[in-house]
């Protein structure tokens, strides 16, 4: 395709841009990772925390770049394109739309933010989607998939180059709908804009990525851009759930949407709100009100966190034109997430659960669902990851101590800190508990408290031992990895293996 297609585009949705150098050579390839770049590429010099692009012009033009983009001047050979703009990523994401032919034409693109609960949507939308006829395809946090194919994520949304890519592939494949995790660095970064939403849906929002944004305040601003046109974004049906201070404060600004409220006996201004709800092993039954009228939703999730999430599928079941018995129906067959108080089976009478929560309020939720089973005793593992944000470490342990008769503090993934200063920094936490600190010796005699093993397998492995009948044990943070991360390699490890190998061993002996 050649350049001046490409910057045309720009011109067509007002991206002023300075133009230097030829514009009829054909680019090939699209890149902003110089060690990706090859003969026909155009290169976008993106400005990360780390890292900025433009440093590495000489490096890609010798590795033949045909165009770079920038926004600042620069100098380069007289036979390539520079092309100037003032934002980058906005340039991007516009030049990979019209790239990789328009794929977000014709596509049904439901998008869900929030801190929480954005992974379990996107399976709910997903099933949610083929009940309305369509073929959808899904990009989050797990995964990206569509029809038994499955490509890794790295991360929950990609850059823009990534995802109109695989929009691209999803359609020749395809892919008539998508479910779209967006996260608030996606929005941020521009990594959705051109994107037609036909549906956003709000979950909550609570402290996270505060390394990132300056404060919450940003946060929610960063999360709010999902809805709002003057932002460049905007959805045709908007989802949001009222429970949430911010989810109230949003829909005040989008005064069309459909609410939700979770709460028993919560907020009669939403549409779609809970009557009754009643928790147990096997799941939970709640009654809704919606306005087709009440029905009865089974679901095999657990806790509340997961009525939260089945109310704004509702929600957004009803948006899609669904009715409400249709919906109740193809919630109540949609089994567990992975890596989302997913079982680990076992024959100790014990329930094992293993969940990715990595924020204090995520792993709250999580020990509350565990805790309203009313359990024998309730035993959780729980580390922070490293190079993220560290004003969570404390939260964190003070959560998991507070519920839990016993928590062992291990590592997450350090990456590449010192993973004794970020159980210093959980340890924080705990100055004003009265819970003790034990002895691996005290925790093999049923002693309450806590006890720190940096060593995660060591970790799991002491919990399965000293499980018994009736217990419940919550492994947070790490959820559907199957990683560590230590340094900047990736080591393989998966929670639920090491549960499963620690519970063989426990029955052969």
């Amino acid at each position: 395709m050649q350049i001046k297609i490409l910057t045309n585009e720009l011109e067509r949705n007002h991206v002023v841009l300075d133009l230097q150098g030829p514009v009829t050579a054909e680019i090939e390839r699209l890149d902003c990772d110089s060690r990706t770049v090859a003969p026909g590429s155009m290169f976008f010099a993106l400005r990360g925390e780390h890292v900025d692009g433009h440093a590495y012009i000489p490096q890609v033009i010798a590795a033949g770049a045909a165009a770079v983009v920038v926004d600042t001047a620069v100098k380069v050979e007289e036979d390539i394109c520079v092309i100037r703009v003032e934002d980058v990523r906005h340039a991007m994401a516009y030049i990979a739309r019209v790239f990789y032919s328009h794929p977000q034409q014709n596509m049904f693109i439901a998008a869900v933010t929030g801190t929480n609960g954005k992974t379990t949507l996107t399976y709910m939308l997903e099933a949610l989607l083929r009940m309305c006829g369509k073929n959808p395809a899904v990009v989050g946090t797990i995964s990206n998939r569509m029809q038994g194919k499955v490509f890794e994520a790295s991360h929950t949304t990609p850059d823009a180059l990534n995802l109109y890519k695989l929009l691209a592939d999803f359609k020749a494949c395809g892919a008539d709908a998508v479910a779209l995790e967006v996260s608030s660095h996606a929005l941020e970064q521009s990594r959705v804009l051109g994107l037609d939403f036909a549906l956003g849906v709000f979950t909550n929002l609570t402290p996270e990525h505060l390394d990132y944004h300056s404060d919450m305040e940003s946060y929610y601003a960063a999360k709010a851009r999902l809805f709002s046109s003057a932002a460049g974004y905007g959805c045709q049906r908007a989802v949001i759930n009222i429970a949430d201070p911010y989810g109230e404060r949003l829909a005040a600004e989008v005064p069309e949407a459909l609410l939700v409220d979770p709460r028993v006996g919560g907020s009669s201004r939403a549409h779609v709100r809970v009557v009754h709800v009643a928790h147990n092993l096997e799941g939970m039954r709640a009654e809704i009100i919606t306005p087709d009228g009440k029905v009865e939703i089974r679901s095999p999730l657990i806790g509340p966190f997961n009525l939260e999430n089945l109310c704004c599928a509702m929600g957004a079941g009803l948006a899609m034109g669904l009715s409400v018995q249709d919906v109740a129906v193809c919630l109540a067959q949609l089994p567990s997430v992975p890596g989302r108080l997913e079982r680990v089976e076992n024959t100790l009478g014990a329930l094992i659960l293993v969940d990715y929560a990595h924020t204090s309020d995520a792993l709250e939720k999580a020990l509350e669902a565990v805790t309203v089973l009313k359990p024998k005793r309730l035993i959780s593992v729980v580390g922070c990851g490293g190079d993220r944000d560290k004003t969570k470490r404390p939260l964190m342990a003070a959560t998991a101590v507070r519920a839990s008769a016993l928590t062992l503090i291990t590592s997450d993934n350090p990456r590449t800190e010192d993973p004794h200063a970020i159980i210093r920094d959980m340890l924080a936490g705990l100055d004003a508990s009265d819970a003790p600190v034990l002895s691996t010796g005290a925790v093999k005699q049923g002693q309450h408290g806590y006890c720190v093993i940096e060593d995660r397998a060591a970790a799991l492995k002491l919990a399965v031992e000293v499980l018994e009948d009736g217990d419940a044990l919550l492994v947070a943070g790490k959820g559907h990895e199957n990683y560590q991360i230590i340094g900047t390699t990736k080591h393989h490890f998966d929670d639920r293996e090491h549960l499963r190998a620690a519970l063989n061993k426990r029955v052969a002996e």
